[in-house]
């Protein structure tokens, strides 16, 4: 019985991580059916844990199991991978290779002069899927090792230039693959051999 409830709890904390994660996002039948799946659960571990209010190790049981849950939803999340992020990439360098390599990958690029602390700048802006964040990089550091970039979340985005959005099941499971445009990795290596 203990174990049931650990796992049950953890189930539930799992579905309530990934739900909040898809309200953020405004899926609007996904939600409602993780919160289904979610109550009916935690009702079970909860009732469990009532009808059994004098073991200690029922309490410490659901303790484990919202603990589990949390651990695992956040690691779902994380290979999920859902959403897009923004790209912001400053250098005193000439942006142009690495403006063509993100291009060339897919992406939509928007490059602004700016002024830093030690002189003019070029800002490069990028909205990526945020499942493409690790080629994202790897095209970056190509470009420039000491290369400063920040990555910030994005709610929802419209329009622009960008890789063809996922449908159906390659949506929810990144690892499926994405045969629609040429890999970026293969771009970033390519252009560190023509910088070096």
């Amino acid at each position: 019985m203990l174990w049931l409830i650990l796992v049950a709890e953890a189930v539930v904390v799992t579905l309530s991580t990934l739900r909040t994660i898809f309200i953020a996002q405004v899926k609007r039948t996904l939600a409602p059916i993780l919160g289904f799946f979610e109550v009916s659960i935690w009702l079970f571990a909860i009732g469990e844990v009532m009808k059994n209010l004098t073991d200690w190790r029922c309490s410490l049981a659901f303790a484990g199991g919202f603990t589990a849950g949390n651990f695992l939803g956040i690691l779902i999340e994380q290979t999920l991978a859902m959403g897009s992020v923004m790209v912001q990439t400053i250098t005193p360098r000439d942006p142009s290779a690495l403006v063509q390599a993100l291009r060339t990958s897919g992406y939509g690029v928007t490059c602004l002069p700016g002024q830093g602390a030690n002189g003019p700048v070029h800002i490069i802006l990028s909205v990526v899927p945020r499942r493409d964040l690790a080629a994202i990089k790897a095209i970056l550091h190509g470009f420039d090792p000491e290369l400063f970039f920040c990555v910030d979340s994005l709610n929802s985005t419209t329009a622009g230039v960008g890789p063809a959005p996922r449908r159906g099941l390659s949506a929810l499971v990144p690892m499926l693959p994405d045969l629609r445009r040429q890999e970026p990795t293969a771009m970033a290596r390519k252009m560190t051999a023509e910088t070096a």
